[in-house]
């Protein structure tokens, strides 16, 4: 849109002068400096709330220069970034592009929490339990945006609490997920799964 109203403001300059195509001129300059601070932020959502996973990846590479978003809308494109390589199994990058966003800081405190169970998430597939661990501890400090996330937190801590053999603080966790009764499939399977042996552990 840009580029056809710079275009159209040349072209009214050129037949008339340059007072006619002045609004032209600041609507194109309005939507360019807008494109390269802002970015097409509000269409990559609504491939992403879609599940239109390509359509997400298409428009966030059509941003060539990151460094001119703004500082928030720059924190929410690596975080994009990050969860798009989540999707294809690409952990390493992933991380790379979540630490970038934590780095610049998020706008929302909740988003920063959503942010950091993932970098736990992604420890534990690493088998980092140790960084996973303090990842999701500070994910839960920072806040999480709603009880489908809380809940993936404490069953996660669960998970990390049977590993190290701290049955108590296992039992502790899974509770706490039960209290929130979550919905979403995954996690619902996996309370299943643990709760045909977490009531036979001691402690």
């Amino acid at each position: 849109m840009g580029g056809v109203m710079l275009a159209l403001a040349i072209f009214v300059n050129l037949e008339t002068s340059f007072w006619p195509s002045f609004i032209l001129y600041l609507i194109a300059v309005v939507l360019i400096l807008g494109h390269f601070l802002f970015g097409p932020m509000r269409l990559i959502q609504g491939h992403m709330e879609s599940g239109d996973m390509e359509g997400a990846e298409k428009v966030i590479n059509s941003i060539w220069f990151p460094r001119l978003l703004i500082k928030p809308v720059r924190s929410v494109y690596f975080t994009l970034k990050g969860n798009l390589a989540m999707v294809k199994q690409d952990y390493t990058s992933a991380e790379t592009h979540m630490k970038k966003s934590l780095e610049l800081g998020l706008p929302m405190k909740e988003a920063e929490g959503a942010n950091k169970l993932q970098l736990g998430m992604l420890n534990m597939q690493k088998g980092d339990m140790k960084q996973a661990e303090n990842y999701i501890r500070q994910a839960i400090r920072a806040g999480l945006p709603d009880k489908e996330n809380q809940s993936a937190a404490y069953l996660q801590l669960c998970s990390i609490m049977i590993n190290k053999r701290e049955f108590r603080a296992a039992k502790e966790y899974f509770r706490k997920v039960k209290a929130l009764k979550p919905t979403t499939p995954q996690i619902v399977d996996q309370v299943k799964q643990i709760e045909k042996y977490i009531s036979r552990m001691p402690g």
